[in-house]
């Protein structure tokens, strides 16, 4: 057999990377019908009453703890009414509970009740290097399980628009690794482990239309979150309070806006509020149609939007917001609040 430190990560790695099946109560068929149309026939399903369950997606990750604490992508576990099954092989199989979602950074935790699993060790993703060797493991396509794909660290601190969840909302996605190692729809979710044979990243996302260019979301990200879940039982976020925009060039033009950045404070259906009730927006006086330009010295940008200037505060902390307000500039104090 070939000698590889490849085969020997892979070797320990492998057991420790699960997949997640996505299930939910559906409307059983109990049969079809035929619907004319355009001079033909359609066959449509006749949904009953009864529901059953039924399985809906599914994605990777990876356990950490030898008690059953997971960590995937937060897209992969995204719907609340949904049920999520923690296959270790077709013998071993768990219900899962989410224990926390991040869905500025994509990152969810999960338990499983079970002892003495296999796990990965967490590794440092701050002294990535650009062309270091990475792999990547994963369930493929929802059906090849344990895949492995090995390439290079292509680049570092890359900003995407990533489609995700079960709602399809566009995410901004920032300072993620960029790998040429294989990255397919059911991966999201696993490792990227470097030749350590430690995980540096949660692979999150992929090109369409292009090849050997996948994301990974940065381990340095979940091992905040996961300090935060073992000392509070949860995420803790500090939150604002408003629904709003990132303006852009294009953006601006098209609405005969006075700037082309900020973050425009606007609804974004109807029977909603721009500004969410009792939140720190609202008791600091923030308004719809204000543009937040700045947030305690920081330009807001398509590339540095609120939400990321916003993590780096703690709960509790007054910022100043520049804001445009009926093309006055003004400055506003908020004190930030936890997201409920």
């Amino acid at each position: 057999m070939e000698k590889s430190p490849i085969i020997d990560i892979v070797k320990k790695s492998c057991p420790a990377v699960i997949t997640i099946v996505i299930s939910k109560d559906l409307p059983k068929i109990e049969g079809f019908y035929m619907v004319p149309f355009g001079g033909q026939s359609l066959t449509v399903p006749r949904m009953g009453e009864k529901k059953e369950k039924t399985k809906i997606g599914g994605g990777s990750g990876f356990i950490i703890s030898p008690d059953g604490m997971i960590l995937t992508s937060q897209h992969v576990v995204a719907d609340p009414k949904a049920d999520y099954t923690i296959v270790l092989d077709p013998e071993k199989k768990y219900p899962a509970k989410v224990l926390a979602r991040d869905s500025i950074n994509d990152i969810a935790i999960l338990k499983i009740q079970a002892k003495n699993l296999p796990c990965l060790d967490l590794g440092d993703s701050k002294n990535i290097a650009l062309g270091q060797a990475v792999i990547t493991i994963g369930n493929a396509l929802g059906e090849f399980h344990d895949t492995v794909s090995t390439g290079v660290v292509s680049g570092l601190s890359r900003n995407i628009t990533a489609l995700g969840g079960h709602t399809q909302q566009a995410e901004q996605l920032r300072g993620l690794i960029q790998t040429d190692a294989a990255i397919n729809p059911g991966n999201s979710g696993g490792p990227l482990v470097d030749m350590n044979g430690k995980v540096i990243g949660i692979n999150t996302a992929i090109v369409a239309m292009a090849q050997n260019i996948g994301f990974a979301i940065p381990i340095d990200y979940a091992k905040k979150d996961l300090e935060e879940v073992k000392k509070y039982g949860k995420i803790k976020k500090p939150f604002l309070g408003v629904r709003y925009i990132l303006l852009s060039k294009a953006i601006s033009e098209k609405n005969k806006l006075p700037v082309d950045y900020g973050a425009f404070i606007v609804r974004e259906n109807l029977g909603e509020s721009a500004i969410v009730s009792n939140s720190a927006a609202e008791k600091a006086g923030l308004k719809e149609f204000d543009i937040i330009l700045e947030c305690q010295g920081e330009k807001i940008t398509v590339k540095n939007p609120l939400s990321s200037i916003l993590q780096k505060f703690e709960i509790g902390k007054e910022v100043e917001l520049k804001i445009l307000r009926e093309k006055q500039e003004q400055i506003i104090k908020v004190k930030l609040e936890e997201k409920k």
